[in-house]
């Protein structure tokens, strides 16, 4: 028997990658979050402790027994620059700590492509400097150098650098979208739309995680890029989803000039949920190579960034009468601010 322990368990990717460690028969999974792993179809299958990855003497206890971690918890770019840094980073290095004293024979780290930044030269390789935009992707960074850090002590890590991944259970920033999408809206897009924007499946990501860890140490002892290799330009996959909702709306993209402006306004007064990374990357290439990890492990995403985008709304939809819009967490739906007010308009 396998023992998997998910830090962030809680959270929208915790509860997919329980899920999909689930599936295999011969697995235990416990986990780790600030708040209670609430999930009616699997939680009474979950060993959890309920706690802060900041206490570290409460991870040093939940890691005995452990033999591999997979660790996913994470302040998201809405917290406080204060949580951002101690979650990310003092949280990381308390599981790298604990992890490294219990003997785990393997820890997975979810990072995210916001360590890039916004590159000019497409496709990303693992290799491309690291020059994040916020407090979010710069404590992604610290992290990483920690795990590079332990990995030199012998401890067994891989990193992987995910694109921006959805599905069903997934809100956060999608729900601005969605709810666009399910109001009968057109949706305005900021420039031409013209640029090619990779997204990730939670499934994809999930699989991809469980195929890591069962994969020889030596040859996953590294980082990897993560996300779909089906994508078209922005415009075309947004359109997608337009069509799949069946209301006959419209992209409407609008130059950049004109609307950054007043989103930058809206942001700095926390009058909107969109941050600087949406808002200034939404209009640029963004896609990394995966061939890395499909050439170590053979792994091949299934999902399009269309489909990625269909079936975080199809989820959205069916629950939209129970989804509280509030909290700055994936599985919250962020409050829209002045963009509900501008809704009208579309």
């Amino acid at each position: 028997m396998v023992r998997i322990l998910i830090t962030g368990i809680s959270g929208f990717t915790g509860y997919h990658l329980a899920k999909r460690f689930l599936q295999e028969k011969e697995v235990e999974v416990t986990g780790i979050d600030i708040t209670e792993f609430d999930y009616p179809d699997i939680k009474d299958r979950i060993d959890f402790q309920k706690g802060d990855i900041r206490d570290a003497e409460l991870v040093k206890k939940t890691c005995e027994g452990a033999d591999i971690i997979i660790h996913s918890a994470a302040a998201l770019p809405l917290y406080s620059k204060k949580d951002i840094y101690s979650i990310n980073v003092d949280g990381t290095r308390n599981v790298l700590e604990a992890a490294m004293n219990a003997g785990i024979k393997h820890l997975i780290f979810i990072s995210t492509t916001a360590v890039y930044g916004n590159p000019k030269t497409m496709k990303v390789m693992e290799n491309a400097p690291l020059e994040a935009m916020n407090a979010y992707g710069k404590s992604k960074i610290m992290a990483e150098q920690l795990c590079d850090e332990y990995r030199k002590k012998g401890l067994v890590v891989t990193i992987l650098r995910p694109k921006t991944f959805a599905g069903p259970y997934r809100l956060g920033v999608f729900t601005v979208l969605c709810d666009w999408v399910y109001s009968k809206k057109n949706v305005p897009l900021i420039g031409s739309g013209k640029n090619h924007y990779q997204l990730l499946h939670v499934y994809d990501l999930a699989e991809a995680i469980w195929q890591v860890s069962q994969a020889p140490k030596e040859k996953v002892n590294d980082v990897f890029n993560i996300g779909s290799t089906e994508f078209k330009t922005m415009k075309e996959d947004l359109q997608a989803l337009l069509d799949h909702a069946g209301f006959g709306k419209k992209v409407i993209p609008i130059p950049k000039w004109l609307v950054v402006p007043p989103l930058k306004v809206m942001d700095k007064l926390h009058l909107s949920p969109l941050y600087e990374w949406v808002y200034e990357t939404a209009d640029q290439d963004h896609y990394v190579s995966v061939e890395k990890l499909e050439k170590v492990i053979g792994f091949k995403p299934k999902y399009s960034s269309a489909q990625v985008w269909i079936d975080t709304y199809d989820w959205y939809a069916q629950n939209v009468q129970n989804i509280k819009k509030s909290g700055i967490d994936h599985r919250s739906g962020w409050k829209q601010g002045l963009l509900g007010a501008v809704k009208m308009f579309f």
